[in-house]
């Protein structure tokens, strides 16, 4: 099952969710993108605004209004996931990747085959010096199993010995995705968890899970995320959606 949480109230592009894309509401192109997963038996969308819910309707989408107070997207998603108790597990798609792909999505629900698995996520190749530099790209760092040992904002891991000039071709550095699933019993037990020290350190809360001993598993997808924060990440993925129909 797919939940993808989207608030209309956000402090830097207010109303993200129904900005146009290709002639359809953002939150419509995350929709129909996750329903081309077949792996998926289902896709709700987690709102706290009507404009949103009444959007999903019009277009003939599942949606679920939740409680306004919640923190996070993940705290909005427990909340729908808590009222389907024979759905496994849950995919949290980000309300603002409208070009999320059937091969991320499929990648990240294969980790389930192994029953130890209990949250998964992905990560991307960083090239340049100043996406592995940038603060606002959270860097993954994770074991030879894929098992995550640490995210951070910090250019991790630092390359001692190599100039910094030189880190970006030495392909060690990801950037890590906001695409995740979980078991349902997992997600419910960590959005039970308070903050933790190194999640209130770097703003990742990811970080809480991690001290608490709940492993997470990444995989590693060619495909590069194209999430909207800004009104100039719009143009931008405007563009590129023109772009791909001039193919």
């Amino acid at each position: 099952m797919a939940i993808i949480p989207a608030r209309y109230a956000s402090t830097r592009f207010p109303g993200k969710p129904l900005a146009i894309i290709g002639g359809k509401p953002m939150v419509q192109r995350v929709y129909e993108q996750a329903l081309q997963c077949r792996q998926l038996t289902a896709v709700v969308v987690a709102t706290d605004d009507e404009r949103i819910r009444q959007a999903v309707l019009a277009f003939g989408g599942e949606v679920v209004m939740t409680r306004d107070d919640h923190p996070s997207g993940t705290d909005r998603i427990a909340e729908v996931a808590a009222q389907f108790p024979e759905v496994d597990i849950v995919v949290n798609i980000q309300g603002d990747e409208p070009f999320v792909q059937v091969d991320q999505l499929d990648q990240l629900c294969a980790f389930f085959a192994d029953p130890s698995v209990a949250i998964a996520t992905l990560a991307h190749p960083l090239v340049t010096a100043a996406s592995i530099a940038d603060p606002n790209i959270v860097k993954a760092v994770f074991s030879g199993t894929g098992r995550a040992l640490y995210f951070s904002r910090s250019p991790v891991p630092y390359l001692r010995g190599v100039p910094v000039a030189e880190w970006a071709g030495q392909e060690q550095h990801f950037q890590h995705l906001g695409l995740y699933a979980y078991r349902r019993d997992v997600l419910l037990a960590i959005t039970q968890l308070p903050p933790s020290p190194l999640e209130r350190a770097e703003s990742l809360e990811q970080l809480r899970w991690l001290e608490a001993g709940y492993p997470i598993y990444i995989g590693v997808t060619p495909t590069k995320s194209l999430g909207i924060d800004t009104p100039e990440d719009l143009q931008q993925a405007e563009a590129w959606w023109n772009a791909q129909q001039a193919i």
